[in-house]
């Protein structure tokens, strides 16, 4: 376990899309916020001009995050260039060229998503050369878990997602130890983000 490990976890709300998401994390203060962008796909999408608006309001303290899908390079490098977000969080099939080409044309750091399945997904999530690696159940934003239990003892941060709530958010930070947390449906009543959850959750972690 490395010294970074041991701090505090940290945690990140994910999916941010209203005026009213960056009120309320202004509030709970969580370390990370995550904007999913240019993805039509996801309900939480939103445009990169919305995530400048978004941004300009959110507290310094709290780092913002793009949340991508298959993107081009060009247009993740592009955002993180001109101050919209500070690191990339990616989701789809960007091999390790595309990361450290993000990396060495922007400076900024990546997280890569993995799909948690077998061991074996671990262990490849493992040798990717982003700066962090995200251990999920899958299709992000389903609120499902993946078996914990995979986890082998890791020496490098990650972060953990897939199905974190109310329930299970102690037991997580307490026996899993990831540098972080991912929330994301969790944090939703009726598909839009809520308050009470977001601080209840944060208040959790950071306790």
């Amino acid at each position: 376990m490395t010294r970074e490990q041991q701090q505090r976890t940290k945690i990140k709300i994910c999916g941010l899309k209203r005026p009213e998401d960056i009120t309320y994390v202004n509030e709970a203060k969580p370390d990370y916020c995550g904007f999913i962008i240019e993805f039509p796909k996801s309900s939480r999408n939103v445009t990169g001009d919305q995530v400048r608006t978004l941004t300009a309001n959110l507290h310094p303290d709290i780092i913002p995050v793009g949340v991508f899908v298959n993107a081009s390079p060009e247009r993740v490098e592009e955002l993180l260039l001109d101050g919209t977000i500070q690191i990339a969080q990616l989701h789809g099939q960007e091999d390790e060229d595309y990361i450290r080409r993000i990396q060495r044309n922007t400076r900024h750091q990546v997280i890569k998503a993995f799909s948690v399945k077998t061991t074996q997904d671990i262990e490849l999530a493992l040798q990717s050369p982003a700066d962090y690696i995200l251990l999920d159940q899958g299709s992000g934003g389903t609120g499902k878990t993946f078996d914990w239990s995979l986890i082998p003892e890791i020496t490098r941060p990650f972060f953990l997602a897939g199905g974190l709530g109310p329930d299970n958010l102690e037991q997580a930070v307490r026996t899993i130890r990831s540098y972080a947390v991912d929330l994301s449906s969790s944090v939703e009543t009726d598909g839009v983000k809520d308050r009470s959850k977001i601080v209840e959750a944060v208040n959790l972690v950071h306790k």
